[in-house]
């Protein structure tokens, strides 16, 4: 009998174990999912202080590699500071991309995710110092942009404000080398229906385009936007949620409109631009245009990448046009679990630049990852808009948001294919994205939003929810297209 006790005893001592230990490991199960590759890998990974990520700026400067990233709205403790902060932008060194170390945050504007934090972030050497251009406020009153000296990227020092008193800004274009910038910019004092605020302008965004070739003595050049959202115009405004972003090369401005619908694809002739009459009237807005692409109703411009010089290998042997000019032009997807059209990014043939015509499309398709059930958005974001020759007309990098990035082979720009991907795994830090359908259902997924590359070959990934910085870079067959092992 008392053999039999002790031997329940035993059993019931190993159950214990036993149920202990399954609750241990259910407790230490990821949220949401893995990561998954093709032909890249990850090399290192900052989580950012958990604030939800858009726009990384890589920027070389006195032999290291310094990451600045800039921030959707949001509250997070910064344990550098002991205290909780605006989300705004955040410094990383990653001369060692696989060891990133945080060296600062600058606390941004106060709001939610769309209406603060501090987005979009460009740096430029100018005059023997570092700086910073950042956007302060997305979508609140008294939005504006400043100007950091970030010499000593672990101790930014603010040098002034250029605008302020803005209702919405976004995504920024700095010229390192002229030192004009294109701020995107608005104030209106409401959208729908349209009430124009202190400038008249009754688009969005337009943008504000200035002298700072030296950055902590603003010289304001000119406001530019489409004709009919100028101050005083009447009738139907075009685009009226704006411009997005410009993409500056050589003597041409490219300006994405719309976003995510009713989008269109604009080449502007910079030197008109900038000395062509300043004045906002529709015949000076129209002068500097060569020509623009209206996209489907359904689809917007988010990003206008140009690439430019492209040799076709299948038409050398053709006795002309076998070099050829492109955009890569992105439509940004907004809806959690599709709730949506499809958004994809397209392939524009400007080598005739007054006729810009759509000729390749890339997506990816959902039935590869079952991605429209995943959570959050399923879609592109934007491009890389990296001119580093080691990808340049080789590849670019599309954001994804739950499929992660996606490295594209646009050697042949009529038929772009799908080089490899890197979808990130999840952590404790990714927040939740939900739907409604009578009920409300959330689920925890990646959502890979920006991207760019630097000369050394690797490739940064900011996610919107929460999960930091990742740096990958390109193995197996993709890394041969640039020239890697």
């Amino acid at each position: 009998m008392r053999i039999l006790l002790r031997r329940h005893a035993l059993i019931a001592f190993v159950l214990v174990l036993t149920l202990l230990a399954v609750g241990r490991a259910s407790s230490q199960t990821p949220r949401g999912h893995g990561a998954e590759a093709h032909d890249m890998e990850l090399v290192g990974h900052d989580d950012l202080q958990g604030r939800s990520a858009y726009q990384p700026t890589i920027h070389a400067q006195r032999g290291r590699v310094i990451a600045y990233v800039g921030h959707h709205g949001g509250r997070a403790r910064n344990p550098l500071t002991g205290a909780d902060e605006d989300n705004g932008t955040s410094i990383v060194d990653v001369t060692d991309p696989a060891r990133p170390r945080y060296l600062a945050h600058i606390p941004g504007a106060a709001g939610g995710p769309e209406q603060g934090g501090a987005q979009m972030a460009r740096v430029c050497d100018r005059q023997g110092q570092t700086y910073l251009l950042r956007t302060f406020g997305n979508n609140v009153p008294n939005s504006g942009h400043e100007v950091w000296d970030v010499s000593e990227p672990a101790r930014p020092q603010k040098t002034g404000t250029i605008v302020s008193g803005l209702t919405s800004t976004h995504k920024d274009f700095w010229e390192c080398d002229t030192g004009t910038a294109y701020l995107v910019s608005g104030d209106l004092a409401k959208a729908e229906p349209l009430q124009v605020g202190p400038s008249g302008w009754r688009t969005g965004r337009m943008t504000k385009i200035y002298d700072l070739g030296d950055p902590t003595r603003p010289v304001f050049i000119r406001d530019f936007g489409l004709a009919g959202q100028e101050p005083g115009s009447t009738g139907p405004v075009p685009v009226a949620q704006g411009v997005h972003g410009p993409i500056v090369l050589g003597n041409r401005v490219y300006f994405a409109h719309g976003t995510s619908n009713d989008g269109l694809l604009q080449i502007v002739d910079r030197q008109k631009l900038l000395t062509g009459p300043k004045a906002p009237t529709a015949a000076n807005l129209n002068a500097p245009e060569i020509s623009r692409l209206w996209m489907s109703p359904n689809w917007g411009g988010h990003t206008a990448f140009p690439v430019l010089g492209m040799k076709i290998a299948d038409w050398q042997v053709n006795t002309k046009a076998q070099t050829r000019d492109f955009v890569v032009l992105v439509s940004e997807a907004i809806a959690n679990e599709c709730k949506e059209s499809r958004h994809a990014s397209f392939l524009v043939d400007i080598s005739t630049e007054t006729r810009p015509f759509s000729v390749a499309t890339f997506q990816v398709p959902e039935a590869k990852g079952s991605f429209c059930s995943r959570g959050g958005r399923f879609g592109p974001h934007s491009s890389s808009e990296s001119f580093a020759p080691i990808f340049y007309r080789k590849m670019v990098f599309v954001a994804y948001f739950n499929a992660g990035v996606r490295a594209v082979d646009i050697r042949d720009p009529y038929a772009p294919r799908e080089a490899g991907f890197y979808i990130p795994a999840t952590t404790e830090r990714t927040a939740e994205r939900c739907v409604t359908n009578g009920t409300r259902a959330c689920k925890v997924a990646i959502q890979t939003n920006n991207v760019e590359a630097d000369e050394r070959g690797f490739i940064y990934l900011a996610d919107r929810a929460n999960t930091g910085l990742h740096i990958v870079r390109l193995t197996g067959d993709a890394a041969k297209i640039i020239g890697g092992n």
